[in-house]
């Protein structure tokens, strides 16, 4: 166990880094569709998951949960394959140092404590469906870990992947902000329909679609922070994926507590959670209402 949780904190720290190097790359390509390029970026998180889900499933399937450690190694190779992407891949900074915003001056900014509860709305909202769809799905559907790995976090991040793949596609025409108000909406639809129902089929349903939901948070709300603040440089990046990972922590711990604490079952849970899309929200409508007052 010791081992275990010195290797999760080591390669947290790696996956941390990577998320805060991607994103500034994308942004600093001349792409006519940042935005949707953003998306098409993430998505790539969403399949991932996917296949880390079904190749593990299988593993276990075939070679049994013993050789779990060799499982471990094959994964492995993957973050060595990106060491020689990053080492042979030329990277440009956004901004030159002496022109990017210092840390101070971003935590001065007022708009910028706005985009951090954005994030951490973000956050919480995709990570608590995505953490809890598996013992959700087992409680609730009556079915085993694998088939609850495979109906839950593994259908979620695929609905999440299909969401981020279509706007980036197909987002050029749309609105961001508004898109992502509309998404706020179905996914507290979502986490209500998943919290409420009696119909244990209706209630995955609404999980299924909060993957859908969430998709355009996390890049959205980065394309809308690095517009807003084109100088923020690697550190807004930076402290914009802290403010996530915060949010990723704070929802599937509400529902740990709220279930743990208490007689209920998980939906009592994911129903406290779903404070995170109204949260989400009112950020937005915020942001909108900044923008048009600098307009004016």
């Amino acid at each position: 166990m010791t081992g275990i949780l010195i290797c999760v904190s080591i390669y947290a720290v790696g996956s941390g880094l990577i998320e805060v190097l991607c994103s500034p790359i994308i942004e600093a390509c001349p792409f006519p569709n940042k935005e949707g390029m953003m998306s098409l970026l993430h998505s790539f998180y969403c399949w991932g998951a996917v296949g880390v889900i079904v190749g593990s499933t299988i593993f276990f399937t075939l070679f049994g949960l013993e050789n779990w450690r060799i499982l471990a190694c094959l994964w492995a190779l993957i973050p060595l394959y990106n060491i020689i992407n990053f080492a042979t891949c030329p990277i440009e900074p956004i901004v030159q140092d002496s022109e990017g915003l210092s840390m101070s001056q971003l935590l001065k900014n007022r708009m910028f404590w706005i985009f951090i509860i954005l994030m951490v709305a973000t956050g919480a909202s995709e990570s608590t469906m995505a953490q809890w769809t598996s013992a959700f799905a087992e409680a609730s559907l009556g079915v085993d870990k694998a088939i609850g790995d495979l109906a839950g976090p593994c259908g979620f991040a695929f609905c999440m992947g299909i969401s981020r793949l279509w706007y980036g596609k197909k987002g050029q025409n749309l609105d961001l902000s508004s898109y992502m108000i509309g998404s706020g909406i179905l996914c507290f639809a979502a986490y209500l329909t998943a919290s409420l129902s009696s119909t244990p089929l209706i209630s995955f349903a609404g999980c299924m679609v909060s993957g859908l939901a969430v998709g355009i948070m996390w890049p959205g709300s980065i394309s809308i922070t690095s517009a807003r603040i084109p100088g923020g440089g690697t550190a807004l990046f930076a402290l914009l994926a802290l403010a996530g990972d915060l949010g990723g922590t704070l929802g599937p711990s509400l529902v740990g507590f709220c279930t743990g604490n208490s007689e209920s079952d998980i939906q009592s849970g994911i129903l406290a959670a779903s404070i995170f899309p109204i949260i989400l929200i009112v950020s937005l409508i915020a942001i909108r209402r900044r923008r048009v007052k600098t307009i004016e």
